[in-house]
């Protein structure tokens, strides 16, 4: 029998099986008026990382927030589609119950508490839990970042690096099935970004959680998912497996910094929606 942990370390059998999340054809409005994803579907497999890609304002964040449970805070809604993880469908219900269900998202800019210690941001992360494990949990979450183990301040004086390995962490403690992951590389040096994307690929091949990463480092975020979507204007243009599209030359131009200094602009859309392949 292939366990999580099997199929995290093969893409090809990750990409086969039945997905643990299927977002069907959503639409999702802020303040009654703001259309901000218009028809949106995408599949994250168990045990795979799936990147979810794009420009700023294409809706990314808010797909996030839309699976998670978030949206309620910025008056947002899910008024068309569904989602649907493990078998049930959570749109509508309470953030705090999709964490209970497996769900854990890693929020844009960390948002770690500042004024708690590393060690009491992690045992944060275990609220919903209420097992005697979490103590060998805070030590597993060390095993793979050390350094926080050395930090006993406050948690706001930590590096950007380390407050997102803190982020991280703290998800990892909640035990889930999947993590979502909102531009970890965001403010970090491209010495640390390696350094992040390493563990991430390492916590989905030994634990086995799903990630579904939001990124807009495209080759970061490539080098370690399996398959990708990418987003235009609240909608999936183009997705496939992560060769696909580092090979795609749609792809190189527009995010992979392809086309060096003739790069065009996403503004000239006429042009660019003849001859785009995903339109």
């Amino acid at each position: 029998m292939t366990n999580t942990a099997e199929l995290a370390r093969s893409p090809q059998a990750a990409a086969t099986a039945a997905p643990l999340l299927a977002v069907r054809n959503i639409e999702v409005v802020y303040d009654n008026v703001i259309l901000v994803l218009r028809g949106l579907s995408l599949d994250v497999p168990k045990g795979a990382i799936v990147a979810l890609l794009g420009a700023n304002g294409a809706g990314k964040s808010t797909t996030l927030k839309a699976i998670s449970g978030l949206l309620k805070t910025e008056d947002g809604e899910v008024t068309r589609g569904e989602i649907v993880f493990d078998g049930q469908r959570i749109d509508g219900i309470d953030p705090d119950q999709i964490v209970r269900r497996g769900i854990f998202q890693v929020m844009e800019g960390r948002r770690i508490i500042s004024d708690m210690t590393a060690l009491e941001n992690l045992r944060l992360g275990a609220f919903t839990r209420s097992d005697r494990n979490v103590a060998d949990d805070i030590e597993m979450v060390f095993k793979y970042f050390p350094r926080l183990k050395e930090r006993t301040g406050l948690a706001g004086y930590l590096s950007g690096g380390e407050q997102q390995m803190l982020a991280i962490g703290r998800a990892m403690m909640a035990r889930p099935k999947m993590i979502l992951m909102d531009e970890p590389s965001m403010g970090l040096s491209p010495l640390l970004v390696k350094e992040v994307f390493a563990i991430i690929k390492q916590i989905n091949r030994d634990l086995g959680v799903t990630i579904l990463l939001v990124e807009q480092n495209a080759r970061a975020a490539l080098s370690v998912a399996s398959h990708g979507y990418i987003m235009e204007q609240g909608k999936v243009v183009l997705d496939g497996t992560a060769d696909e599209l580092r090979d795609n030359e749609d792809v190189k131009e527009f995010y992979l910094g392809g086309a060096g200094d003739q790069r065009k602009s996403f503004k000239n859309l006429k042009s660019f929606k003849r001859r785009k392949r995903w339109l």
